[in-house]
């Protein structure tokens, strides 16, 4: 029976993913925020939500609809410019959080869960990365190319599930600790509101190429 990845492929993409995964990105500063705001809990449900989210990218690219994304300004622009309104929307809400200190931190892991898998499902950078990464360690003469694709994307998917919580994790501790003085719960309300506005600000002048 032939596996649907080589093995030795195999080998060579998880260093390759680990480094990728270990570059501070949108993910990791999203899950930052989460944790700021909301605790460790908040934070891992963040990164499981980035996790799940980017599982769903790869099998849209196994099944060609990334590429579909990718070849039509349009529907790229449109995923683009709704996960550009969804950050400040969640920027909005840390803003106002930060206004009344005791609601600064409270963030449902499960509130978070969904931010982070709508965010990183309009986030159109994350389809043209698997398009670009992920065919390079695919080989068409094994056959089965979606489950090669699901293959390499539970590599990343759980690489970054480590790295994103662990950041998470540990912003969640500080903010637990550093929650205690109304003055600082705002702070961290406004920090979160800050990292959500940058995110939507770098996703809107992101470009195709």
């Amino acid at each position: 029976m032939i596996l649907p990845v080589d093995p030795v492929t195999l080998m060579a993409f998880i260093p390759a993913a680990l480094a990728l995964n270990l570059t501070p990105g949108a993910d990791m500063m999203f899950c930052l925020g989460q944790g700021l705001r909301g605790g460790p809990r908040a934070a891992l449900a963040a990164d499981a939500g980035i996790a799940l989210g980017a599982l769903v990218h790869v099998l849209l690219a196994g099944l060609g609809l990334g590429a579909l994304v990718a070849t039509l300004p349009w529907l790229f622009d449109l995923i683009r410019w709704v996960g550009v309104a969804y950050l400040l929307w969640l920027a909005y809400g840390a803003l106002r959080g930060g206004a009344v200190a005791a609601d600064a931190v409270q963030v449902a892991p499960r509130r978070a869960f969904r931010d982070a898998l709508l965010v990183n499902l309009t986030n159109p950078k994350v389809i043209l990365f698997v398009l670009a990464f992920v065919p390079q360690f695919v080989d068409p003469d094994r056959g089965n190319l979606l489950a090669q694709f699901m293959i390499f994307g539970a590599v990343l998917s759980t690489g970054g599930l480590l790295v994103n919580g662990m950041v998470g994790v540990f912003a969640g501790s500080l903010g637990r600790r550093l929650t205690g003085s109304p003055g600082v719960s705002r702070g961290l309300g406004y920090v979160s509101a800050a990292i959500f506005s940058a995110l939507a600000v770098r996703l809107a002048l992101l470009q195709r190429s």
